[in-house]
């Protein structure tokens, strides 16, 4: 049994787009399907392998764009320029994931009620904001997001199960923001965990940033397992 990867080229608000979805070549049945959300830097090869990473744990793995095609962003000073776009119109973000899931659900090889999202630093907060919104998906996992509120109101209740992975050290989610999210989803009757590393910052999940000098970043290896090890169990148990 292979794993196939197959570039899709889809439409949405502002596309088109381009994604990399990944699936056993021998599945005869409709697999569960999870979305996988980039970093700053946008859709890319390490999210390309995070899908056939899902695709041998038995799902269907979508590593989706919400940049556009072509528009990818590369580590230096201007690496947020496609993300803070995103971040200016939050409503056109979540118009752009459901767009994004849509996709995924309609995939031949995918059952369409059981899909979940995950998504690392500004794709963890991408997930979290499918969560808030009440997209179609059973449940979220955010790695080392980033945790401020949309501006628009969030669904009551949140029916999405929430995973929040998080760095300790991470500068992006100081304590306040990590309680202030727990607080937010225990409002929004969701059912939720918050996993905190100790040692660890943001994107402690990123092999890119190993040797980081920036206090508060970079790779941690044991978060990195560990995180993965949760994520496993969570969507385990969320597609029983």
């Amino acid at each position: 049994m292979a794993i196939v990867r197959q570039t899709l080229v889809y439409d949405g608000p502002g596309g088109p787009f381009e994604g990399v979805i990944a699936y056993e070549d021998e599945v005869e049945t409709p697999r569960p399907g999870v979305l996988v959300v980039a970093n700053v830097l946008g859709q890319k090869e390490s999210d390309n392998a995070k899908a056939e990473e899902l695709a041998k744990l038995g799902y269907v793995g979508f590593a989706c764009d919400v940049f556009g095609q072509g528009k990818r962003a590369e580590r230096g000073p201007d690496m947020r320029r496609y993300m803070d776009e995103c971040l200016a119109d939050r409503a056109l973000l979540r118009d752009r994931l459901a767009a994004s899931l849509a996709v995924l659900q309609g995939f031949g090889h995918v059952d369409a009620a059981r899909c979940a999202a995950i998504g690392f630093c500004f794709g963890g907060l991408c997930v979290l904001d499918m969560a808030r919104s009440g997209l179609d998906v059973l449940g979220s996992v955010s790695f080392h997001g980033v945790y401020d509120r949309p501006d628009y109101a969030n669904t009551t209740p949140i029916r999405a199960k929430v995973l929040v992975c998080h760095g300790w050290d991470d500068p992006l989610g100081p304590p306040d923001a990590v309680t202030a999210l727990a607080a937010e989803l225990t409002g929004g009757e969701a059912d939720w965990q918050i996993h905190a590393y100790g040692a660890a910052g943001h994107a402690f999940t990123d092999a890119g940033t190993k040797g980081s000098v920036q206090p508060g970043f970079g790779y941690e290896e044991k978060a990195d397992r560990r995180s993965w090890q949760a994520c496993k169990d969570f969507l385990t148990e969320l597609f029983v």
